[in-house]
């Protein structure tokens, strides 16, 4: 077992210890699990940032001049080295041992309120509802991060951290799917866009999972930059979802600059072609967009959609917020692969400007609140001056999959580098090896070089998709896996046709609701 295997494996270990305590604690609680979520994932946030005060303490001291009378300024110190700064009251051991009479929640909040006096990037961040926990239960939450080990290689804290978004994600059900998007559907993005350097911007951050993996990929690709290569820039609407993200992006000793505001109608970073990168998962099927409001907006090039639903209007946002060399990598509604009138015509208008550069079709069951399939569309304006310029590649990855219980499924990071690999081949880049995928690459390209396969990936100029009524939706054109009686699984396929069907039938619901709702608009305006 490799070195990282065991550690990965160390840490899921301690994940799940610290998961299964802390949703203990709240089942005894009289808490829900969104008034529950926010002060856990603040007391992750404390116990990380004194881990790293603690080290840049013990640093700064060492490097002092014994023979000086001069003591090194901490606050100065820390700040030098991109490290909080925490007054002694904030220290996790202080609270942790403070007598048993002292009023534990009013102690925590003013812990809170000091780091974000100290620390100006985290101001109004931070959670400051401790009194709301009972004593007993902040007591034992606080003894519960104290489990957190302090010598796990790598990026331990912001592990835990998003192991726990995705646990509260879950248990939250609607409100969850909107601030947090499954980890391996953002790694996906990320792996093929490869944002090494430059300008990242995701016009709906949610908890900030976009730039966290950016992070993690380039730190994972060290030859080619640092994090530190990256800047940051974020929109979200919801307040409180914008602590999640900030705290996020702190534990991943990232900063970044997250705005409040509505992305239809606001454009508080002057998008309009100055991203190098653009990664979201916006709202699906979004109705009453005011379009008047919005339609000599220069953010959406190619007209108004005529139909009450907004997936177009951030389909233009992602490809307008690019520069000339942008990529841009996106979560979006199956359906919006094949939207007919309006919505074909904008569609036809961003395949002909030869941005398009690659389409997953992705299974069901990976998201926490919806079972749907979804599709991951990916722009590369920069690709209109290469040899790809009037082709798309398309991948049927619905049948890649790890089953991780009954409702959820992701990707092995074997599969996640397999795709990224085709998308590396059909770009004329070399295939990574870091998750041991070299021999599943070779029984499907056994030269090492791209080539259609059919039921996984095939690339189509963009005449052939044009005679497909302009589909953006790989079924179309990968066709069927040529496969022998003998390794036919009728089981499999079954479940894969019961899957469609259901599809299909809950997108069917879905039109009649919106016929029905307006033919009733209809007879309201002719009474």
């Amino acid at each position: 077992m490799k070195k990282t295997d065991i550690m990965n494996t160390n840490l899921t270990d301690i994940e799940n210890r610290l998961w299964s305590a802390a949703d203990e604690l709240r089942a005894n609680s009289r808490l829900k699990a969104s008034e529950y979520s926010t002060p856990v994932l603040g007391l992750i946030f404390l116990r990380y940032a004194d881990h790293k005060f603690t080290q840049a303490e013990q640093e700064i001291s060492s490097e002092a001049d014994p023979n000086s009378r001069r003591h090194p300024d901490l606050r100065m110190e820390c700040q030098a080295r991109g490290v909080l700064y925490l007054p002694k009251h904030s220290r996790f051991q202080h609270l942790l041992n403070l007598p048993e009479g002292e009023n534990i929640g009013q102690a925590v909040t003013d812990a809170m309120k000091a780091i974000e006096a100290e620390n100006s990037q985290i101001e109004s961040v931070l959670p400051k509802t401790y009194n709301r926990l009972e004593k007993n239960t902040l007591l034992e939450l606080l003894r519960i991060m104290e489990q957190i080990p302090m010598d796990i290689e790598g990026d331990a804290f912001g592990k835990v951290y998003e192991y726990f978004l995705g646990n509260f994600a879950m248990s939250e059900g609607q409100r969850g799917g909107e601030f947090f998007t499954p980890t391996s559907l953002v790694k996906l993005i990320v792996e093929i866009i490869q944002p090494f350097h430059g300008r990242i911007l995701d016009p709906a951050c949610g908890s900030g999972g976009m730039f966290v993996q950016s992070a993690a990929f380039i730190s994972n690709h060290k030859k080619n930059g640092n994090p530190g290569d990256i800047s940051i820039y974020g929109v979200e609407r919801v307040v409180e979802t914008i602590r999640l993200c900030k705290m996020n992006l702190a534990v991943h000793a990232l900063e970044g600059d997250i705005k409040q505001a509505n992305s239809y109608y606001e454009d508080p970073h002057n998008c309009l072609n100055r991203f190098d990168f653009v990664m979201a998962n916006p709202p699906f099927n979004v109705d009453r967009v005011d379009r008047e409001r919005i339609k000599d907006d220069p953010r959406f090039p190619f007209g108004m959609p005529r139909v009450d639903n907004a997936n177009y209007l951030w389909i233009q946002l992602f490809y307008s917020s690019l520069s000339e060399s942008g990529r841009a990598g996106f979560v979006m509604a199956n359906s919006a692969a094949d939207a007919r009138a309006s919505e074909l015509d904008i569609r036809r208008q961003i395949i002909e400007s030869g941005a398009v550069d690659v389409i997953v079709s992705i299974a069901s069951n990976f998201f926490y609140t919806v079972t749907l399939p979804c599709t991951l569309w990916f722009f590369d304006k920069s690709k209109r001056n290469s040899d790809r310029h009037n082709t798309v590649l398309f991948i049927d990855a619905r049948h890649l999959y790890q089953q991780v219980s009954r409702a959820h499924r992701e990707f092995t990071p074997l599969q996640l580098e397999f795709l990224a690999n085709i998308v590396r081949l059909y770009r004329g880049e070399a295939p990574e090896n870091q998750h041991d995928s070299a021999d599943f690459l070779a029984s499907k390209f056994p030269d090492i070089e791209y080539v259609d396969v059919p039921g996984l990936c095939k690339v189509a100029t963009i005449a052939e998709i044009e005679t497909q009524g302009w589909s953006l939706n790989p079924g179309r054109y990968v066709g069927v896996d040529e496969q022998t009686t003998d390794d036919f699984d009728f089981t499999e396929r079954f479940t894969q046709l019961n899957e469609e069907l259901a599809i299909l039938n809950a997108e069917a619901h879905q039109l009649e609701e919106r016929i029905s709702e307006n033919v009733a608009k209809i007879l309201e305006d002719t009474v």
